[in-house]
This record gives C-alpha cells, structure tokens and sequence, in this order.
C-alpha cells in the first residue's frame, strides 16, 4: 500500500527523492524545455541532467521513443504533466507508454504533477495510474492557491517511506503546525478554487485569441497550468533583453525562455496568467501599444 508523506515544500520533496533513489554521477532525463528548479537539484547532488530537447513536434513533452533510443538508458526520469512552462500535457496512451518503456528499461520515474486541477479541456492523468512504483510530487502552491505556505507531498513506495523520513528528518525537520492548518482549510474550499480555475480559463482565452493579432503565432497548447509559452523569434534572439525593454517600458512583466531552456530558450517568452481578467486585459493591451511602437504590431 502506498503512503502519502507530507513535506514542508515540493521541492524538498524533489530533494529527499533524489538522495534517497540515486547515486552521485547517474544519469537523469527530463524535458527541455523544463522547470529549471529540477536540473539545479540534480547537479546539487552530483547527478547528470540528461537534457531532452522537446518542441512542437512532441508537444513540449518527451516520449516513449525518445527514452527507449537513449543509451545507456538513463537511471531516472522527470516528468511534469501539466508542464512549466509550457502548459502541455502527456494524454493517456503516452504516459502508459512511457512507464512501459521505463519499467522495461529499469528507470525509474519522478513525476512532478504540481498543476493537477489546473486543466482546460482534458483530465490530467497521474503517473500511478501506469507505474505504481513511481514517486509522485505535488503541492498546495498551485491549485489551492498557497504558494507562499511551501507546503506540499508526495505519494512513494513503501520502501522508501522510511528513507525519506530519515533524510527530511535531517535536512528539513517538519513542515509548520500553521501550514498544515491553512492546508486543511484549503481542502475544503472547492468552489473557491474552481473559480480560480475558471478565471484561468478566461484568461487563457484571451491571450490565445489575442496574441496571435500581435503577430504572436507560434504557441505550446496550453492544456493545463497557467502558462503560455511563446515563440518570439521573429521579434528576437534574447527574451531576456526583450523582457526587461517590456517592464520598464509598460510595466509589464514576462519571463524569458532561457530559464527553462538555456539552448533555445531566447527565442521564447512564458506569459503566465494567473492574475485577473481585468489585469490580463490590460497587459495585452500595454503589449500590443509597445509592439506598435516598435513597429512589430
């Protein structure tokens, strides 16, 4: 029976999983681009981040063909479903086949499913569903709106509950009593939370419809978080640069590409809408007069 261990941040979750499940110099796949919080804790203890280049033809997501051709086989894989940056989400027959692929191959997988319950259109399968012997992540920062609590969970094997236990008992000590009483709380605010996620939903919209008249066409299928992740190219080859001329332009602020992707991530900006309508309308707005502006809209 599998148990569900309560830390006091997701990504301490991150941290003990990969202490407790590999040893220093092994080899991890994850997509790129990806969350960059996940290749930071690899190289902090030792391990390889084994970087797979994901674009549109893969849906920002990697695939059971791309584990099965890598070789050696890689002894882990991160996978985020609903993705940072980019929204997209592996559907059902992918996920199966990539536990298949992993199980066959002796990987094990980490499975960072932070955005659940932020979707538009489709359900977003959990990993234990296909590999029971998955780690899975998550955390209240996200759907239940406590990003500044760092509280979160996983769900592991027995086997490792110990472990894990031993280690957080050492690195992190426990998660705030207040914390836990606010999560409780949370737990019981569905309708709240659905309104949220409908607010997302309206917001996507918008910049889905309204982007691509400023000439913004080439955008990552948003399926569920609350991110757009944008090709710029045809404005720039340094997001960085054109981020920062935006803000202090307008006021308005993006996140480069080259956070989540340090090979191509200039050519791509990460737009998140998890802020009012009314907010979002006004930042397309400051956007399409800055692009007019400089003659790209």
């Amino acid at each position: 029976m599998r148990q569900i261990i309560e830390w006091s941040m997701q990504a301490r979750v991150l941290v003990l999983a990969i202490a407790v499940m590999f040893r220093p110099g092994a080899r991890i796949a994850l997509a790129r681009p990806g969350y960059p919080a996940h290749r930071n804790v690899l190289r902090a203890f030792g391990l390889v981040p084994l970087e797979l280049d994901c674009g549109p033809a893969t849906r920002f997501q990697p695939t059971a063909g791309m584990i099965a051709a890598l070789e050696p086989a890689p002894s882990g894989l991160i996978l985020t479903s609903p993705s940072n940056p980019t929204g997209t989400m592996l559907d059902r027959a992918e996920m199966a086949a990539l536990a298949a692929v992993c199980r066959a191959r002796g990987i094990r997988i980490i499975s960072d499913e932070t955005y659940h319950g932020i979707t538009f259109g489709q359900h977003a399968h959990s990993m234990l569903e296909f590999e029971p012997e998955s780690v899975v992540l998550n955390s209240f920062s996200k759907y239940w709106c406590m990003t500044g609590w760092r509280l979160g969970w996983a769900a592991v094997p027995p086997r490792l509950v110990d472990v894990m236990n031993r280690y957080s008992a050492n690195i992190f000590l426990v998660p705030p009593t207040l914390a836990q009483h606010v999560a409780l709380t949370a737990l019981d605010g569905h309708a709240e939370l659905e309104a949220h996620v409908a607010t997302y939903a309206r917001n996507r919209q918008l910049l889905m419809e309204g982007l691509p008249g400023l000439g913004i066409t080439r955008m990552a299928p948003a399926d569920g978080a609350f991110y757009i992740y944008a090709d710029v190219s045809h404005l720039t080859d340094d997001s960085l640069h054109l981020c920062h001329e935006l803000l202090d332009a307008t006021g308005v602020a993006l996140n480069t590409g080259r956070d989540f992707d340090s090979i191509n991530g200039g050519r791509f900006i990460r737009i998140s809408f998890a802020v009012s309508t009314a907010e979002t309308v006004q930042g397309l707005e400051l956007l399409a007069g800055w692009l007019h502006r400089r003659g790209h809209a």
